[in-house]
């Protein structure tokens, strides 16, 4: 028995027709054919047939599957009745044949113009055309040689790759199922770099720089996952992979918890330069705040009040790197701004080594991801041509570049880590370098206004001792 399928295939037509001839799947391409062209150039003589019509665009060619049940017919006997089918059906069509034995079962596939050589017209087929033209032909030479027919078979149904895999799924929204694919790739990854490879396995594409956000394939926007959750930032995935995530989802502990650096004890010491400057000034910012109705507030010391927090960030920072004085100050931020130097040299390298390999590794995550188009593909669903043209050029790329599948996965995750780790220290440099400069901008002002606070405290003493006299 032969089932039969047909679909209309709107992609590029040298992709279908490398299928159909893959020498790895018809036995070194003995068990293929050719009708109406030439072994040669198929692709092109089946263009030229196009532009000669004027007909170009639309449908591009038509593949046919003849599916045949395990054990019951040879390859050849296979390739006999694919070749009598399509100078019966197809005499006025160019088209090759591929018989493939790489599964359990035999199956035919042909792939043929969708405009005629000889007069331009081009094919149509739906339902009526399929069951009176293509499955009666195909059963009566399966009667002929001998094989059973049956009457079964449901016709595609057209879906866009990305609706195909959310339906497979079972998940309402892309953000629901982003953040499931996040918890599950968290789970198996053994770093951060792991963590990427994983997610571009399950078909994301990931752009990483100041904010992670991940775009299903034929997805148009991508998503900011740690807008909603901060367990999906960088940061929180960081910690999440280092952490025990079960623990995390049973409630035994948050998703995230922001922890400060640990900083050994250290005994105090009396505080010199900006930080007895940084002290003095947000005690006086403590004592105002706490007042309801502070005694002659001025603007300026309003305004210092409403950004406490920062000025709070700015004294711890002066703390933790000892600073406390301005050329210690002036000496950090550059050599901040060398490090910054370094990092974006560094980052630049990285950069290069990642682009000279960026087809090998679009490659790699492409394969990954459209593997399920292939499948589909040889079942006769449309909608996915495009899919299916991006999985073979995929799968020709890493055929070639003598290097292992396992080998470039693993260099693709170094490298991602690798500029992940520089792009993080970039921030955290960049972070340190503003806080300088608002230290540096602020100074001036904290000290004409502690002087100013000082000399009113000593004028409402002077006066306080003025009325008691």
């Amino acid at each position: 028995m032969a089932v039969t399928k047909i679909a209309a295939r709107k992609g590029r037509l040298d992709v279908g027709i490398r299928y159909v001839l893959n020498e790895d799947k018809t036995g070194g391409s003995v068990l293929t054919a050719f009708v109406n062209c030439t072994p040669n150039d198929p692709c092109g003589t089946m263009k030229d047939t196009k532009e000669r019509s004027h007909k170009t665009d639309g449908v591009q060619y038509y593949h046919i599957i003849q599916s045949f049940a395990p054990g019951e017919i040879a390859p050849e006997q296979a390739l006999e009745i694919a070749k009598a089918f399509a100078s019966e059906h197809l005499k006025d069509f160019e088209a090759v044949i591929g018989v493939h034995t790489d599964r359990e079962h035999i199956h035919a596939h042909i792939v043929f113009n969708s405009v005629s050589w000889v007069d331009g017209r081009k094919y149509h087929s739906n339902a009526k055309s399929y069951y009176s033209q293509i499955r009666a032909v195909s059963d009566r030479l399966c009667r002929e040689h001998g094989l059973s027919v049956i009457m079964s078979g449901e016709p595609s149904k057209s879906v866009s790759y990305a609706e195909w895999l959310r339906e497979q799924r079972g998940l309402p929204t892309f953000k629901s199922m982003l953040e499931a694919d996040l918890r599950v790739a968290i789970e198996e990854a053994n770093d951060f770099g792991h963590f990427l490879l994983l997610m571009e396995g399950m078909g994301y594409e990931v752009k990483h720089g100041k904010h992670l956000a991940f775009r299903l394939r034929g997805q148009e926007r991508f998503i900011r996952p740690g807008r909603r959750n901060e367990a999906f930032t960088e940061e929180g995935i960081r910690k999440a992979i280092e952490s025990n995530f079960a623990a995390i989802e049973a409630g035994l502990k948050p998703e995230y918890t922001p922890r400060p650096p640990y900083i050994p004890f250290r005994p105090k010491t009396p505080q010199t330069g900006f930080l007895r400057l940084y002290a003095h000034y947000l005690y006086l910012l403590g004592k105002i705040e706490r007042r309801q109705y502070p005694p002659r507030m001025t603007p300026a010391l309003k305004q210092a009040v409403m950004r406490f927090e920062q000025l709070k960030a700015e004294y711890a920072f002066l703390q933790n790197h000892g600073i406390d004085s301005l050329e210690k100050l002036t000496a950090f931020k550059e050599q901040a701004a060398a490090r910054e130097q370094e990092l974006v040299k560094r980052r630049t390298i990285l950069n290069a080594q990642k682009k000279r390999r960026r087809p090998l590794y679009d490659a790699l995550a492409d394969e990954r991801a459209y593997a399920p188009a292939k499948t589909l593909y040889e079942k006769g669903m449309t909608g996915i041509e495009a899919e299916f043209a991006r999985y073979m050029d995929a799968k020709a790329l890493l055929d070639g570049c003598g290097i292992s599948r396992e080998a470039l996965s693993k260099e693709k995750a170094k490298a991602l880590e690798d500029i992940s780790e520089v792009n993080r220290r970039l921030r955290a440099l960049r972070k340190d370098a503003a806080l300088c400069g608002s230290i540096m901008a602020n100074i001036p002002g904290m000290e004409k206004q502690i002087e100013q606070t000082e000399t009113k405290k000593k004028k409402e003493v002077t006066r306080n001792e003025h009325w008691r006299g």
